[in-house]
């Protein structure tokens, strides 16, 4: 499966885990460097395969899933 270009979802990859153009670099992971005051410049040096492109998709999927609905069930 790929999302919009840059997202890509294979099962034989990082456990089915969304990744980054199909490299074993998953979108969670740039989105926990994110979220822990990493700079895009910062894990751009840090994997030089990526490209900013790639770091704006990774919060656009985000963005995504979090746009939908969810419903929380109790299930035992």
């Amino acid at each position: 499966m790929n999302l919009d270009g840059r997202i890509t979802i294979d099962p034989c990859k990082c456990n089915g885990k969304p990744t980054i153009r199909g490299k074993r670099i998953a979108a969670q992971t740039i989105l926990e460097f994110l979220s822990a005051g990493d700079k895009p410049e910062d894990i751009l040096a840090q994997y030089p395969s990526l490209e900013i492109e790639d770091i704006y998709a990774c919060l656009k999927f985000a963005s995504t899933l979090l746009a939908r609905n969810y419903t929380i069930r109790k299930i035992a």
